[in-house]
């Protein structure tokens, strides 16, 4: 099984983005933008600006490791990455992808919710693994990130 990544991507008013997932059939969750590693990706780090620029169209600063969380899912182990970010960019029109192109894959709403644990508590966040993680450590996680003006080393261009 391929590793994934995840962006906790908080905005300048220090909320984390996610989205409001309605998918036929199932009830509405939450989930935190992000994907499966492919090919031709740059490392992690490139999986994660790659998804986070498909999923909302998103460009980012500050890109910190944080966590990788393994758990069971369909007989498996699933490894993710998260990785804590500052949004720099959004235009939801360079959205592109399944996510947008495949109406059966459901909605993804963008969210922005406080860093505040009563914010991810009161709301079902997929996979229960990072949910706990998020709960846990919501209220630390913006100043771990940093604000403020990007260093040079956050060049989204630069090779990495």
């Amino acid at each position: 099984m391929r590793p994934s990544v995840r962006g906790l991507l908080f905005d300048s008013a220090d909320r984390l983005i996610l989205f409001r997932r309605t998918v036929p059939g199932r009830a509405v969750y939450f989930s935190v933008p992000g994907g499966h590693v492919e090919d031709g990706d740059a490392g992690l780090e490139g999986t994660l600006r790659r998804e986070l620029l498909e999923e909302l169209g998103a460009t980012v600063e500050r890109v910190t490791p944080l966590t990788t969380l393994a758990y069971p899912w369909r007989g498996r182990i699933k490894v993710q990455h998260v990785y804590g970010c500052r949004l720099r960019t959004m235009d939801p029109a360079l959205r592109h992808g399944p996510e947008v192109d495949d109406p059966a894959r459901g909605d993804y709403e963008v969210v922005r919710l406080a860093a505040d644990p009563a914010e991810i508590i009161s709301r079902p966040i997929v996979p229960p693994a990072l949910a706990g993680y998020l709960a846990a450590r919501i209220e630390l996680l913006p100043a771990l990130i940093g604000s403020g003006p990007a260093s040079p080393t956050d060049d989204p261009g630069r090779a990495r």
